[in-house]
Protein backbone atom coordinates (compact mmCIF):
# COMPACT_ATOMS: atom_id res chain seq x y z
CA UNK A 1 0.00 0.00 0.00
CA UNK A 2 1.53 3.54 -0.96
CA UNK A 3 0.68 6.13 1.35
CA UNK A 4 -0.15 9.29 0.15
CA UNK A 5 1.61 12.23 1.32
CA UNK A 6 0.03 15.73 1.84
CA UNK A 7 0.53 18.09 -0.78
CA UNK A 8 0.71 21.45 1.68
CA UNK A 9 3.32 19.08 3.15
CA UNK A 10 5.61 18.22 0.39
CA UNK A 11 5.35 22.22 -0.53
CA UNK A 12 6.10 23.44 2.71
CA UNK A 13 9.33 21.31 2.99
CA UNK A 14 10.45 22.39 -0.46
CA UNK A 15 9.71 26.05 0.87
CA UNK A 16 11.63 25.85 3.87
CA UNK A 17 14.75 24.37 2.58
CA UNK A 18 14.91 27.24 -0.29
CA UNK A 19 14.51 29.65 2.59
CA UNK A 20 17.33 28.01 4.97
CA UNK A 21 19.47 28.86 1.63
CA UNK A 22 18.53 32.24 1.45
CA UNK A 23 16.42 31.56 -1.59
CA UNK A 24 12.70 31.99 -2.51
CA UNK A 25 10.59 30.03 -5.32
CA UNK A 26 10.33 32.76 -7.50
CA UNK A 27 13.86 33.75 -7.33
CA UNK A 28 13.77 36.44 -4.87
CA UNK A 29 15.74 36.83 -2.11
CA UNK A 30 14.10 37.00 1.44
CA UNK A 31 13.39 40.86 2.09
CA UNK A 32 13.12 41.59 -1.95
CA UNK A 33 9.84 43.46 -3.11
CA UNK A 34 7.78 42.25 -6.26
CA UNK A 35 8.20 44.81 -9.22
CA UNK A 36 5.56 47.51 -8.96
CA UNK A 37 3.90 49.03 -11.61
CA UNK A 38 0.87 51.28 -12.17
CA UNK A 39 -1.35 51.43 -15.28
CA UNK A 40 -2.97 54.97 -15.16
CA UNK A 41 -6.89 55.06 -16.38
CA UNK A 42 -8.45 57.90 -18.49
CA UNK A 43 -10.37 59.52 -15.81
CA UNK A 44 -8.45 61.31 -12.78
CA UNK A 45 -8.51 58.72 -9.12
CA UNK A 46 -8.81 55.51 -11.57
CA UNK A 47 -5.46 53.66 -11.29
CA UNK A 48 -4.57 49.72 -11.26
CA UNK A 49 -1.24 49.20 -9.05
CA UNK A 50 0.48 45.46 -9.60
CA UNK A 51 2.34 43.90 -7.61
CA UNK A 52 4.13 41.23 -9.13
CA UNK A 53 0.70 39.15 -10.71
CA UNK A 54 -0.93 40.55 -7.69
CA UNK A 55 -3.00 43.55 -9.29
CA UNK A 56 -5.53 46.41 -7.45
CA UNK A 57 -8.28 48.58 -8.87
CA UNK A 58 -8.66 51.90 -6.82
CA UNK A 59 -10.90 54.85 -7.67
CA UNK A 60 -12.03 57.70 -6.49
CA UNK A 61 -15.03 59.41 -6.58
CA UNK A 62 -16.75 62.97 -4.91
CA UNK A 63 -19.56 64.27 -4.33
CA UNK A 64 -20.85 67.00 -1.68
CA UNK A 65 -22.97 66.30 1.42
CA UNK A 66 -24.44 68.18 4.63
CA UNK A 67 -21.16 67.20 7.35
CA UNK A 68 -22.08 65.39 10.33
CA UNK A 69 -23.29 68.58 13.29
CA UNK A 70 -20.07 67.85 15.90
CA UNK A 71 -17.96 68.24 12.79
CA UNK A 72 -19.34 70.88 10.43
CA UNK A 73 -15.82 71.89 9.24
CA UNK A 74 -14.86 67.99 7.90
CA UNK A 75 -15.54 66.36 4.76
CA UNK A 76 -15.69 62.42 4.47
CA UNK A 77 -13.57 59.86 3.29
CA UNK A 78 -15.08 56.43 2.71
CA UNK A 79 -13.39 53.51 1.91
CA UNK A 80 -15.04 49.91 0.40
CA UNK A 81 -13.67 46.83 -1.03
CA UNK A 82 -15.10 43.76 -2.08
CA UNK A 83 -12.89 40.63 -3.13
CA UNK A 84 -14.65 38.35 -5.17
CA UNK A 85 -14.14 35.43 -7.65
CA UNK A 86 -12.18 37.62 -10.24
CA UNK A 87 -9.50 38.00 -8.03
CA UNK A 88 -9.02 34.16 -7.31
CA UNK A 89 -12.15 31.18 -7.10
CA UNK A 90 -11.51 31.02 -3.06
CA UNK A 91 -13.32 34.32 -2.67
CA UNK A 92 -17.66 34.20 -3.15
CA UNK A 93 -19.60 37.03 -4.21
CA UNK A 94 -21.74 39.04 -1.82
CA UNK A 95 -20.02 36.88 1.35
CA UNK A 96 -17.10 38.95 2.80
CA UNK A 97 -13.62 37.12 3.96
CA UNK A 98 -11.29 37.39 6.79
CA UNK A 99 -9.00 39.12 4.25
CA UNK A 100 -11.38 41.42 2.91
CA UNK A 101 -12.48 42.43 6.67
CA UNK A 102 -8.95 42.87 7.45
CA UNK A 103 -8.01 44.70 4.60
CA UNK A 104 -10.47 47.03 4.73
CA UNK A 105 -10.07 47.74 8.66
CA UNK A 106 -6.00 48.76 8.04
CA UNK A 107 -6.73 51.07 5.55
CA UNK A 108 -9.08 52.61 7.32
CA UNK A 109 -6.29 53.04 10.14
CA UNK A 110 -3.39 53.85 7.74
CA UNK A 111 -5.51 56.47 5.87
CA UNK A 112 -8.64 57.69 7.61
CA UNK A 113 -7.40 57.44 11.59
CA UNK A 114 -3.67 58.89 10.62
CA UNK A 115 -5.32 61.97 8.75
CA UNK A 116 -3.19 61.36 5.33
CA UNK A 117 -6.43 63.48 3.74
CA UNK A 118 -6.92 66.66 5.04
CA UNK A 119 -11.03 66.28 6.00
CA UNK A 120 -11.24 69.93 6.97
CA UNK A 121 -10.13 71.05 3.17
CA UNK A 122 -13.14 69.35 1.89
CA UNK A 123 -15.22 71.73 3.92
CA UNK A 124 -17.41 74.00 1.38
CA UNK A 125 -19.59 75.88 3.16
CA UNK A 126 -19.44 75.18 7.35
CA UNK A 127 -21.86 73.39 8.73
CA UNK A 128 -23.83 72.92 5.07
CA UNK A 129 -21.68 71.76 2.30
CA UNK A 130 -18.39 69.51 2.16
CA UNK A 131 -16.43 66.75 -0.19
CA UNK A 132 -17.61 63.27 0.35
CA UNK A 133 -14.84 61.03 -0.99
CA UNK A 134 -15.25 57.29 -1.81
CA UNK A 135 -12.42 55.32 -2.43
CA UNK A 136 -13.07 51.83 -4.30
CA UNK A 137 -10.47 49.12 -4.34
CA UNK A 138 -11.44 46.62 -6.71
CA UNK A 139 -9.26 43.25 -6.25
CA UNK A 140 -8.26 42.11 -9.87
CA UNK A 141 -5.98 39.18 -8.93
CA UNK A 142 -4.42 37.70 -5.84
CA UNK A 143 -1.51 36.05 -5.76
CA UNK A 144 -0.62 37.13 -2.26
CA UNK A 145 -0.23 40.48 -0.39
CA UNK A 146 -3.15 42.25 -1.44
CA UNK A 147 -3.08 44.27 1.72
CA UNK A 148 0.35 46.28 0.49
CA UNK A 149 -0.91 46.08 -3.27
CA UNK A 150 -4.24 48.03 -2.04
CA UNK A 151 -2.33 50.18 -0.02
CA UNK A 152 -0.02 51.55 -2.89
CA UNK A 153 -3.27 51.88 -4.55
CA UNK A 154 -5.15 53.69 -2.89
CA UNK A 155 -2.78 56.19 -2.00
CA UNK A 156 -1.72 57.02 -5.78
CA UNK A 157 -5.63 57.24 -6.47
CA UNK A 158 -6.07 59.74 -3.99
CA UNK A 159 -3.00 61.52 -5.11
CA UNK A 160 -4.10 61.08 -8.68
CA UNK A 161 -7.89 62.57 -7.99
CA UNK A 162 -8.76 66.08 -8.83
CA UNK A 163 -12.03 67.67 -7.69
CA UNK A 164 -14.04 70.30 -9.29
CA UNK A 165 -13.34 73.72 -8.27
CA UNK A 166 -15.91 75.46 -6.25
CA UNK A 167 -17.06 79.16 -5.64
CA UNK A 168 -18.77 80.13 -2.74
CA UNK A 169 -20.99 83.53 -3.41
CA UNK A 170 -23.02 84.14 0.14
CA UNK A 171 -24.71 80.75 0.65
CA UNK A 172 -24.30 79.85 -3.08
CA UNK A 173 -22.32 77.08 -4.09
CA UNK A 174 -21.00 76.95 -7.54
CA UNK A 175 -19.34 73.94 -9.08
CA UNK A 176 -17.22 74.82 -12.22
CA UNK A 177 -16.78 72.24 -15.03
CA UNK A 178 -13.43 70.96 -15.51
CA UNK A 179 -13.36 72.79 -18.86
CA UNK A 180 -14.05 76.15 -16.80
CA UNK A 181 -11.37 75.76 -14.26
CA UNK A 182 -8.80 73.24 -13.08
CA UNK A 183 -9.93 70.90 -11.30
CA UNK A 184 -8.07 70.85 -7.39
CA UNK A 185 -6.07 67.98 -5.73
CA UNK A 186 -6.42 66.61 -2.39
CA UNK A 187 -4.84 68.05 0.48
CA UNK A 188 -2.67 65.19 1.89
CA UNK A 189 -0.99 65.17 4.52
CA UNK A 190 1.51 62.06 4.26
CA UNK A 191 2.09 58.88 2.13
CA UNK A 192 1.08 55.78 4.73
CA UNK A 193 1.98 52.62 3.03
CA UNK A 194 1.90 48.91 4.21
CA UNK A 195 4.41 46.30 4.02
CA UNK A 196 3.25 42.89 4.73
CA UNK A 197 6.20 40.48 6.64
CA UNK A 198 6.02 36.63 6.78
CA UNK A 199 7.57 34.59 9.41
CA UNK A 200 8.55 31.11 9.37
CA UNK A 201 9.92 29.35 12.57
CA UNK A 202 13.69 29.66 12.92
CA UNK A 203 14.17 31.60 9.81
CA UNK A 204 14.72 35.49 9.08
CA UNK A 205 11.01 37.24 7.69
CA UNK A 206 10.41 37.50 4.38
CA UNK A 207 8.94 40.76 2.31
CA UNK A 208 5.72 41.03 0.49
CA UNK A 209 5.33 36.87 0.91
CA UNK A 210 3.41 35.52 -2.39
CA UNK A 211 -0.01 33.60 -1.73
CA UNK A 212 1.90 30.19 -0.82
CA UNK A 213 3.89 31.72 1.27
CA UNK A 214 1.59 33.71 3.20
CA UNK A 215 -0.25 30.13 2.90
CA UNK A 216 2.56 28.04 4.71
CA UNK A 217 4.15 30.87 6.91
CA UNK A 218 3.33 30.53 11.01
CA UNK A 219 2.36 34.67 10.79
CA UNK A 220 2.46 37.28 9.26
CA UNK A 221 3.24 41.28 10.68
CA UNK A 222 2.08 44.47 8.60
CA UNK A 223 3.76 47.77 9.72
CA UNK A 224 2.18 50.55 8.02
CA UNK A 225 5.10 54.04 7.54
CA UNK A 226 5.47 57.05 6.00
CA UNK A 227 8.30 58.77 3.97
CA UNK A 228 9.13 60.67 7.24
CA UNK A 229 9.88 57.84 9.10
CA UNK A 230 6.68 57.29 11.70
CA UNK A 231 5.10 54.25 11.98
CA UNK A 232 1.33 54.74 11.59
CA UNK A 233 0.06 50.87 12.18
CA UNK A 234 1.69 48.00 13.48
CA UNK A 235 -0.92 44.62 12.64
CA UNK A 236 0.41 41.01 13.26
CA UNK A 237 -1.54 38.56 12.58
CA UNK A 238 -0.85 34.79 14.39
CA UNK A 239 2.16 33.00 15.09
CA UNK A 240 4.73 33.40 17.96
CA UNK A 241 5.43 36.59 19.78
CA UNK A 242 7.97 38.84 18.38
CA UNK A 243 10.68 40.70 20.11
CA UNK A 244 11.17 44.12 20.12
CA UNK A 245 14.68 43.78 18.34
CA UNK A 246 12.75 41.47 15.66
CA UNK A 247 10.10 44.12 15.25
CA UNK A 248 12.35 46.97 14.74
CA UNK A 249 14.72 44.92 12.48
CA UNK A 250 11.49 44.88 10.22
CA UNK A 251 11.03 48.97 10.83
CA UNK A 252 14.59 49.34 9.57
CA UNK A 253 13.36 47.63 6.30
CA UNK A 254 10.28 49.60 5.95
CA UNK A 255 12.07 52.72 6.56
CA UNK A 256 14.22 52.34 2.98
CA UNK A 257 12.29 50.71 1.47
CA UNK A 258 8.58 53.08 1.71
CA UNK A 259 10.73 55.64 0.41
CA UNK A 260 11.60 54.21 -2.52
CA UNK A 261 7.91 52.93 -2.88
CA UNK A 262 7.24 56.86 -3.16
CA UNK A 263 9.65 57.73 -5.20
CA UNK A 264 7.82 55.46 -7.56
CA UNK A 265 4.42 56.36 -6.72
CA UNK A 266 5.51 60.15 -7.22
CA UNK A 267 7.49 59.23 -10.75
CA UNK A 268 4.65 57.32 -11.99
CA UNK A 269 2.28 60.30 -11.20
CA UNK A 270 4.65 62.94 -12.74
CA UNK A 271 4.81 60.46 -15.82
CA UNK A 272 0.93 60.52 -16.35
CA UNK A 273 0.90 64.36 -15.99
CA UNK A 274 3.45 65.00 -18.79
CA UNK A 275 1.17 62.65 -20.56
CA UNK A 276 -1.97 64.59 -20.32
CA UNK A 277 -0.31 67.62 -21.22
CA UNK A 278 1.00 66.35 -24.23
CA UNK A 279 -2.04 64.98 -25.28
CA UNK A 280 -4.85 67.94 -24.33
CA UNK A 281 -1.69 70.22 -26.69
Amino acid sequence: MVREIDPPSIQKDFLLAALAEGKRLDGRIPLQQRKIEFIFGEELGNVECRLGKTAVLAQVSASIVKPREDRPYEGFLMINSEIGPMASSVYENGRSSDSEVLITRLLEKSIRRTEAIDREALCILAGEKVWQLRLTLHFLSDSGNLLDCASMASMIALKHFRKPDVEVIGDEVIIHSPEERAPVPLAIHHTPLCLTFAYFENLPPILDPTHLEATLCEGTLTVTMNAQREICVLSKAGGTPLAAEDIMGVVRVGVDRVREMVKIMDDALEKDRENRVVEVR
